[in-house]
């Protein structure tokens, strides 16, 4: 069987989208492996099913490069709104997604040429914060813990281009702290108050972005006073817009959705 998939990227974190209501897939797991791998497949950071949902207007599941799966991804949803839109599938400028951390609500800023070129995302409450102990042989001795849907991890350095990402990463991710592993995101405040972020992602290694991980690393930033409630979080692949609104208490983040191309691949069943 031939399946037309997308490639797209929010602020570089890249991940192969494929339409289920036209290609239904079996072991999404082992394709997400397979599919993932920059040498032998597409090469991604993982695979995004969009799928139907009776309680919103689209869901989607998201299988890392390791095959397990994600509660959430603020990059893919960006994504998914763009081509939900672009692909004539919905005419709506916001739209619900429904994800295994709750319904989303995605807002598409659409151009004078009927494209999506960002994409507001409602992230929801984040929950669970804060402060936890690492103990020894981790290199830094505290963080902010923040769920997002999914868990991250959250340290500030004084400079982080010192930090071993490829070395500490993978510590930390399998922290006894956090049994499920976890997100970490090392971030660094800026002259400006911006705020430079780079992330270990659970299950697929060091990204260019993380969606959910730049809102946590702005909501422990204000929940430590290091910032106000509204920055800009500088990654690797690009910068996101991340508020936390005091009204409600939701997280909104604002970024970029980048169709790269669309190609096809055989699945043999």
């Amino acid at each position: 069987m031939n399946i037309i998939f997308t490639k797209m990227h929010g602020a570089g974190n890249d991940y192969i989208y494929v339409n289920t209501l036209l290609y239904p897939l079996k072991e999404p797991e082992k394709l997400a492996v397979e599919w993932s791998c920059r040498h032998t497949g597409i090469g991604s950071d993982g695979l995004v099913l969009i799928c139907p949902s009776e309680i919103a207007d689209f869901s989607m599941r998201i299988f890392n490069a390791d095959g397990s799966e994600a509660k959430m991804c603020g990059n893919a949803s960006r994504c998914i709104g763009k081509y939900l839109y672009e692909e004539g599938l919905t005419a709506k400028s916001e739209v619900t997604l429904e994800t295994l951390s709750g319904i989303k609500v995605l807002k598409l800023h659409i151009t004078h040429n009927n494209t999506v070129d960002t994409v507001t995302v409602d992230m929801g409450q984040p929950s669970d914060i804060h402060k936890v102990q690492l103990g020894d042989g981790y290199c830094f001795s505290d963080g902010i813990a923040v769920s997002m849907g999914n868990p991250h991890l959250v340290i500030f350095v004084d400079d982080l281009s010192k930090v071993n990402i490829s070395e500490i990463g993978p510590l930390l991710e399998r922290h006894p702290l956090f049994p499920d592993r976890v997100n970490v995101e090392f971030a660094q405040i800026l002259k400006n108050g911006d705020i430079r972020m780079r992330v270990w992602e659970r299950g697929s290694g060091i990204t260019m972005a993380c969606g959910t991980g730049a809102c946590a690393t702005a909501v422990a930033a204000a929940h430590c006073g290091k910032s106000g409630r509204t920055s800009s979080i500088i990654m690797d692949g690009g910068t996101l817009q991340i508020k936390w609104d005091s009204a409600d208490n939701h997280v909104y983040m604002t970024g970029p959705a980048v169709r790269v191309f669309d190609g096809e691949i055989n699945v043999n069943e």
